[in-house]
């Protein structure tokens, strides 16, 4: 893996952990040689992945909304800053720079963000390693839904297990090194429910 995007929070939340995990992970990748992807803010756990490792000397390229320039506030001292011009063109130039993703702590934006990854990777258009640092088990309630998703037949177990998760970053890597995409097909047919 070359690259990795990083899907995160623009806010710091509740604990200090997150923040942390977030400089954590900028610097174990900047350390091992691997490009960061992100969404170019300098603002919560966006800025504490970038800073993280923009301080091991990383490669860090920020995508951008133009109409987020000013919210956000673009990180200054990144490898490079790419303007786009929609968030559908934002989540696709990740991707395209990417070879893998990783989610940590966020709100709406990160969910929709990894679930959009993830439902490519299930319609067979990419075939990247998707994964969540589980920080405190921020993901808890979430993997719980995934697993219901499974057991009512609206999601196949193969693109349940596509999303890769651990609360250690190092750990999470390995899996992501080592990731097998399923071979199966999205649609569940009503016989195999």
């Amino acid at each position: 893996m070359k690259k990795i995007t990083v899907f995160c929070g623009s806010s710091f939340g509740t604990e200090e952990i997150y923040k942390e995990q977030a400089e954590l992970l900028g610097k174990t990748l900047a350390k091992q040689n691997i490009g960061l992807v992100y969404g170019g803010a300098n603002v919560g756990l966006m800025g504490a992945v970038a800073d993280g490792a923009l301080s091991e000397n990383g490669t860090v390229i920020g995508v951008l909304p133009n109409f987020l320039r000013s919210k956000e506030i673009a990180h200054q001292g990144l490898t490079e800053l790419i303007l786009v011009e929609s968030m559908h063109e934002r989540k696709t130039k990740m991707n395209d720079l990417c070879d893998g993703v990783i989610a940590l702590p966020g709100g709406f934006g990160t969910l929709e963000e990894l679930f959009e990854m993830l439902t490519w990777a299930q319609l067979g258009l990419h075939k990247k390693p998707i994964a969540i640092l589980n920080i405190n088990g921020f993901y808890d309630s979430l993997l719980e839904l995934l697993q219901t998703m499974s057991e009512k037949g609206l999601l196949k177990e193969a693109n349940q297990k596509m999303l890769l998760v651990s609360d250690d970053i190092d750990d999470l890597l390995n899996q992501m090194k080592n990731y097998t995409p399923p071979t199966v097909g999205k649609w569940i047919e009503k016989d195999k429910v």
